[in-house]
């Protein structure tokens, strides 16, 4: 493991730390703050005001009367709509080097990782969108008899979305853009650990012009104000990114309350199969991306990391190197591959998952320590000899330890990548076109790269089979979640 060296001090300043409901900044009801860290310290950014179920409350009502009264879908064009959209990927990108160092302060991932990397995707993803929004259209269809038939895309209303903390700015995005392009209204939640570019993104929301109610951002906690959207009475839908196991809470209040809409992206613990005739090089290289990108906390990250018994020994002793290789360490420092975790929770659970790796035999080759003596720093950690019943290989930790595995068949691996409750993505490294589209075909997962990892584009939907979630993100598809669709039919 190597330590960076060439740092520079954020020059970002914190400006909004509100409520942002309906046009104006406020404080909650409650008066309560909470704090935001840095992980990379462990020190106190700011305070930021803590929204509940009253803060909720205002914000749903303002968003209905946004919904209602057409300020959004009726008074204004579908193709005005998406020049606001414009316009607000013009501001993040008129701000992106101050949104970068904020999301590294907040989150602690590489500063020029936000910017190379998450400010562009973000930005697509908003012009993606803003290109769609007058481009939403019905059919008509020949029905028997003398009438005429046909359907319309209407937007499904008021709409909550609860985002999570490791990709901010990117999964706000992914939520905004497809409502606001179908013209619904949001009471949007950040994620307690990152809240603070989402507010800054309020702020561009308003100087873009956005009518007032259209976008309410109400930072809190999962377990009040988190919970008080998923059950709301007047939020026709909820979206959520998150574990697993708030998706089982989400998914029971929506029908336990007025069986709200739900779209859920959720956890994974994604096969990444390495075949011998790969390329050695390349498949190394992109299975250490694939599980260590973001400091581990993807969840379509490439955890159960199967190789081929032919050159299992090579592949585990050359991924064991280049993880004793990646630069750990300031955020802000260019050399820097891998921040901090997001806290001390997190830190915690990645730790408690290495030990019960040793515990359970798995053979460390790699890292499985503490970095520094502040913040949530965790080395590199590879563990060869991993078995499908072991803990490391069956549930998600999110943190950056890679779990090898060995496999001799095609048919066999591609059976052991599917004994999972998760199908979120999956990856096959290969030569063979053969191979390759075997994989692709039997892999239950809502996503398969061949011969890459990680390659995310705005038109691609992204989603999960089985319990890695509900629905699809991004591309056409992920409008279909915004619209409800209405059938009219016309005696002529």
């Amino acid at each position: 493991m190597a330590t960076a060296t060439q740092a520079f001090e954020p020059s970002v300043r914190v400006s909004a730390t509100q409520l942002l409901i309906n046009g104006k900044w406020v404080n909650s009801a409650s008066g309560k703050t909470f704090p935001t860290l840095n992980p990379a310290t462990g020190e106190v950014i700011t305070q930021v005001s803590e929204a509940d179920a009253v803060d909720v409350d205002r914000a749903v009502i303002a968003a209905r009367a946004a919904f209602e009264t057409g300020a959004w879908r009726r008074k204004m064009t579908a193709s005005q709509r998406g020049a606001m959209l414009n316009r607000l990927a013009d501001l993040i990108e008129k701000n992106a080097d101050e949104l970068a160092q904020l999301e590294s302060l907040d989150n602690g991932k590489p500063y020029h990782v936000a910017r190379a990397a998450d400010l562009p995707l973000t930005i697509a993803c908003y012009r993606y969108y803003a290109g769609w929004a007058d481009k939403i259209q019905g059919k008509t269809i020949p029905v028997n008899g003398n009438y005429f038939c046909y359907t319309k895309h209407e937007p499904v209303g008021v709409v909550g979305q609860i985002i999570p903390w490791n990709f901010p700015l990117l999964m706000q995005a992914w939520k905004l853009g497809p409502a606001l392009a179908t013209g619904c209204t949001v009471v949007m939640k950040p994620a307690e650990q990152t809240p603070l570019t989402a507010l800054r993104v309020g702020e561009l929301i308003m100087e873009a012009g956005f009518p007032d109610g259209v976008v309410n951002i109400l930072p809190g906690y999962g377990p009040t104000a988190g919970a008080s959207i998923a059950r709301h009475m007047d939020v026709d839908k909820v979206a959520f990114t998150g574990s697993t196991e708030v998706g089982h809470l989400i998914m029971r209040a929506a029908a336990d309350t007025n069986l709200k809409r739900v779209t859920l992206e959720l956890g994974g613990k994604s096969p990444n199969i390495v075949f011998a005739d790969a390329d050695m090089d390349a498949a190394i290289e992109g299975a250490h991306f694939a599980l260590f990108f973001n400091q581990g906390q993807c969840c379509c990250a490439g955890s159960r990391l199967f190789v081929e018994e032919k050159c299992y020994d090579e592949f585990v002793e050359r991924s064991a190197a280049r993880a004793k290789k990646r630069t750990v360490g300031n955020p802000f420092d260019k050399n820097t591959e891998q921040g901090p975790q997001v806290d001390q929770d997190q830190f915690d659970k990645v730790m408690g998952y290495i030990e019960k790796g040793k515990s359970e035999n798995a053979k460390l080759m790699a890292g499985g320590g503490r970095v520094g003596d502040k913040g949530y720093f965790i080395e590199p950690t590879v563990f060869a000899d991993v078995t499908d019943n072991m803990t490391i290989a069956q549930e998600e930790i999110f943190g950056p330890v890679m779990s090898i595995l060995k496999f001799k068949s095609v048919d066999e691996v591609a059976a052991r990548a599917n004994k999972s409750a998760y199908g979120l993505a999956a990856a096959v490294w290969t030569k063979d076109i053969s191979k390759a589209h075997a994989i692709a075909d039997s892999v239950r997962a809502g996503t398969v790269w061949v011969n890459c990892y990680d390659v995310f584009d705005a038109g691609a939907p992204f989603g999960g089979f089985k319990q890695s979630g509900i629905g699809r993100e991004l591309g056409e598809y992920g409008l279909a979640n915004y619209t409800e669709i209405k059938t009219v039919t016309v005696k002529l």
